[in-house]
């Protein structure tokens, strides 16, 4: 499987992670001007931006350590598109979801993981 497919399975794996807990699905790669947010999700009245990071092992670093301040700053752009695009005047949070393909695959939620 190529990096591209592990990518998709993993935001597969996190978006069925996320409705299970009672999440509804609102959008998946969202991409506004040159950025993108994994997942858009909602939880009662808070609308939830996931990012997804997936590696192999975690002998070099866990996933969630992949997303740095530049990254966090475009998906915090891109939320700014969506609540705009949505008119939305609620809550709002990030997420992120990190999964280790191993056997079987580890998927860690960190809820409200950045600001």
């Amino acid at each position: 499987m190529n990096r591209k497919q592990k990518g998709e399975q993993g935001e597969a794996m996190a978006a069925a992670h996320l409705q299970a807990q009672g999440y509804e699905i609102l959008r998946r790669n969202y991409k506004p001007k040159g950025t993108e947010i994994d997942i858009v999700a909602r939880q009662a009245e808070t609308i939830v931006f996931v990012e997804v990071k997936s590696r192999e092992t975690n002998d070099f670093g866990y996933p969630e350590e992949a997303v740095n301040t530049a990254k966090k700053e475009r998906i915090k752009r891109a939320a700014e598109h969506f609540i705009a695009e949505q008119d939305w005047h609620g809550d709002i949070r990030f997420d992120i979801i990190s999964i280790t393909w191993s056997n079987p695959p580890e998927l860690v939620h960190f809820q409200d993981a950045f600001y």
